[in-house]
């Protein structure tokens, strides 16, 4: 929690575009911070997938939507995640 509270305000921090003036300029650091966690962040342990292209993924392999060819590619990637049964 610390680190979420501390990165979008860190003068250095790339969530910011200049120096915060007022107080309404946090919530603006806060939801980039938030977008690119969510939406744009690779995760080393989801196979370099961003945690929302995981979770699409996830359910179309749940749904049978995705080619055998993808299907096949995510089941040998998360052996234990995407399991056929």
């Amino acid at each position: 929690m610390g680190l979420f509270k501390n990165e979008p305000v860190a003068k250095e921090s790339p969530f910011r575009t200049g120096p915060l003036a007022t107080e309404s300029d946090v919530p603006d650091a806060v939801l980039k911070l938030v977008h690119w966690y969510n939406f744009d962040r690779l995760h080393s342990t989801l196979g370099y997938c961003t945690p929302v292209e995981f979770e699409e993924l996830y359910y179309d392999e749940m749904s049978g939507t995705l080619p055998d060819g993808a299907a096949s590619k995510m089941a040998a990637s998360f052996p234990r995640r995407f399991s056929r049964h």
